[in-house]
């Protein structure tokens, strides 16, 4: 369903991009990021924090790993390294990376437990892990009954592909049981409306189809939704980005 070679894809990688990078990179840099650091980007999109890596860690060196990575641009920087593969199915040394950063990744596979061990495992020894994932929130809690329609299909289709949207309440505890210390964690509001504010026009547009075949969401459904966004007064918060890091252990 979120393939990236589909139409509107890049609108959605986007407005992901504009809504989250800024909370993201804040808590990179807070972990203190060294020049000669060596990075693992798993599931890059359109590639933004795999190239702030890069010029980050001019002496190091960013691996940016996606299925489909015809959104990246591996000349934009000499040290990115762009890799097509499926994680679920790829392995690293254990011990090689100083900071592993995933966003919007794991909920959508069906062993992301296991994923993160396995992310874990692939850490030097004082290497960060960064997992970043949705938490939506109640459909029928929005103040907006259209937008409770549009949301709780939205949630629906997400969940018949296999996704779990709620999983990231887990991250913290999981950090921990696989031996990474210093865990913490943080959260981002996302926005729905508010005129520019707004990041969900280009998600429900790129889900549009899906939405239709799934007999949840009429046509004039996502017509009488584009013409609500017009609205000052719509303003709602259907989702929040968890954020959660934690550092193996050092000899």
């Amino acid at each position: 369903m979120l393939s990236n070679d589909a139409p509107r894809e890049r609108d959605r990688l986007e407005s992901i991009q504009g809504s989250v990078d800024a909370f993201t990179t804040g808590i990179l840099d807070h972990l203190g990021i060294r020049p000669s650091w060596s990075c693992l980007e798993l599931g890059a999109g359109a590639g933004s924090i795999a190239y702030w890596l890069a010029a980050r860690c001019p002496d190091g060196r960013v691996v940016a790993v996606d299925l489909d990575t015809h959104h990246l641009n591996a000349d934009r920087v000499t040290n990115l390294e762009i890799q097509e593969a499926d994680i679920t199915q790829e392995d690293y040394t254990p011990g090689t990376f100083d900071l592993i950063h995933a966003r919007y990744l794991f909920c959508h596979l069906r062993n992301r437990d296991d994923m993160v061990t396995r992310a874990a495992s692939w850490l030097s020894p004082g290497g960060w892990l960064i997992v970043e994932e949705p938490y939506d929130l109640p459909a029928a809690h929005s103040p907006f009954p259209l937008v409770q329609r549009i949301l709780s299909a939205y949630q629906h289709i997400y969940r018949e592909h296999g996704a779990d949207m709620t999983w990231a309440r887990n991250l913290p505890s999981l950090l921990v049981r696989n031996a990474l210390e210093e865990v913490s964690y943080s959260g981002n509001l996302g926005c729905l409306g508010g005129l520019e504010k707004d990041r969900w026009a280009p998600l429900i547009d790129r889900a549009a189809p899906a939405l239709l075949t799934s007999g949840l969401i009429t046509d004039t459904d996502l017509t009488e939704f584009t013409r609500l966004l017009k609205d000052p007064g719509v303003i709602d918060i259907p989702q929040m980005t968890i954020s959660a890091w934690g550092r193996r252990p050092a000899p």
